[in-house]
């Protein structure tokens, strides 16, 4: 071995500092692991939460959504500025950020998980898997002073990384959590970044199994193969209206959100309660399986085939839309899930051209590759999430024709284009106190 490779192998093995950056990238992603299950437990009792109050008095959502709404948004603005919105487009701006901590932090990672379960148990129809990538990020971010990582040393690896570890024990999918963190937040391939992200996810995605057991999202799927031409015909199908739809709904969040903004600076509160009447509306009118994450429902069409209201895709589409645009902290992945599983259930309703099981999975695929405009994410996450790879190659294909589809709807990717919103907001945020600290300091020698 030449003896330069042997003093690099030497540095590698004894160095205290790559240790210390071992135990700290370990450390946080365990932490990670710990936590975003312990998040999706409590998520689960905040809907069931709601669901029992509406059983048992079906008139109270109708007040306690919308104020539940109001009062999600004022903590936000009060004590948790920075934690709306899925947390996703959070982390990819703070890639961008030369101050992170701003974005990033253990206190948001709290208000993050409070004010997410606050607004389920309200009704929301929002997730909890943005809002984990969110809180993964930041803990795995908060590692650096273990570490005592320079200020911007790692900071890129520490948050793809605990993106990563965010979705694998969100949803119990390690594979997806390494794609969506290359695909999505990064965009870009590194094999020295891939190599610490799959580290990170492995040690999160042992603690989530250890916790929960080893038991897909969804459970396991029923499809045995995809072989028919019908099978194909609705992966067609599926891919073209499911990624319509998704598209739709990119084009109405980012429209919606910066048209929403200046009204949103000025009244938020009042933006929270008018979404909040929306959404308790469409609930009332579906007898409220439209409100919460959406998780139930899917899992029901996934699991048991069943069946749905013919217009639940719409209202669900509706009540999401009007959740993220409330401002609350919330994310979009289980929803979106939930809608494409109705859109596949019309959709074999009106055309069967193949079985409800297959054309489920389809519309949860293309409607997620449309709105989120990541197809590779798509058909793993699903695929992981169902345990079932006889349908792989039909669910790559109904992501790619999905993804391709929303385009002629909207070219934003949705993630992205929230995460430059979020950059002009902060950056607007910055101007301004920096002209109040101009104002306060002309003002300073007149008193005098």
């Amino acid at each position: 071995m030449p003896q330069n490779h042997f003093h690099s192998l030497r540095r590698l093995l004894l160095s205290p500092q790559a240790w210390r950056m071992r135990l700290a990238f370990a450390i946080g992603a365990l932490l990670v692991g710990l936590v975003s299950t312990g998040f999706g437990i409590a998520s689960l009792h905040a809907n069931q939460l709601f669901f029992k109050m509406a059983e048992q008095a079906p008139l109270a959502p109708l007040v306690v959504t919308p104020l539940g709404l109001v009062l999600v948004t004022w903590l936000a603005r009060r004590f948790f500025p920075g934690s709306e919105g899925s947390g996703i487009n959070q982390i990819i701006a703070a890639l961008e950020m030369r101050t992170k901590s701003r974005v990033v932090s253990l206190k948001l990672a709290a208000g993050k998980i409070l004010l997410t379960l606050i607004g389920q148990s309200c009704g929301a129809s929002i997730g909890r898997e943005g809002p984990t990538v969110h809180v993964a990020a930041s803990i795995m971010y908060s590692m650096r002073h273990f570490a005592r990582f320079p200020p911007d040393y790692m900071a890129r690896a520490m948050l793809l990384a605990g993106s990563a570890a965010g979705i694998s024990a969100a949803f119990n999918t390690p594979l997806a959590g390494i794609v969506f963190a290359i695909e999505e937040i990064s965009r870009a391939f590194s094999a020295h970044i891939a190599g610490i992200v799959t580290l990170a996810v492995i040690f999160s995605a042992l603690v989530a199994m250890a916790l929960t057991g080893q038991n897909s999202y969804f459970g396991t799927d029923s499809v045995a193969s995809v072989d028919a031409l019908g099978d194909w015909a609705a992966v067609l199908l599926c891919g073209t209206l499911a990624g319509l739809a998704g598209g739709l709904f990119a084009l109405l969040v980012v429209k919606g959100s910066r048209w929403l903004a200046p009204v949103v600076a000025t009244n938020p509160l009042s933006v929270a309660f008018l979404c909040g009447c929306v959404l308790v509306t469409t609930g009332a009118m579906t007898d409220y399986q439209v409100m919460g994450s959406g998780f139930d429902i899917a899992k029901s069409l996934v699991i048991d085939s069943a069946e749905t209201d013919p217009l639940y895709p719409m209202f669900k589409f509706i009540a999401s839309l009007a959740s993220y645009l409330s401002g609350i902290p919330g994310g979009i992945f289980a929803p979106a899930l939930s809608t494409g599983a109705g859109i596949g259930v019309d959709l074999h309703r009106m055309i069967p051209v193949s079985s409800l099981e297959l054309m489920v999975l389809l519309g949860m695929v293309g409607y997620f590759a449309g709105a989120v405009k990541s197809p590779i994410t798509g058909f793993v996450i699903v695929m992981e999430m169902t345990n079932d790879q006889y349908t792989l190659l039909a669910l790559m294909a109904t992501a790619m024709i999905g993804y391709g589809a929303s385009y002629l709807i909207s070219p934003y990717p949705l993630y992205h284009s929230l995460a430059q919103l979020f950059l002009e907001k902060q950056e607007h945020q910055s101007q301004q106190e920096n002209q109040d600290q101009q104002n306060q300091a002309r003002q300073r020698p007149a008193s005098s």
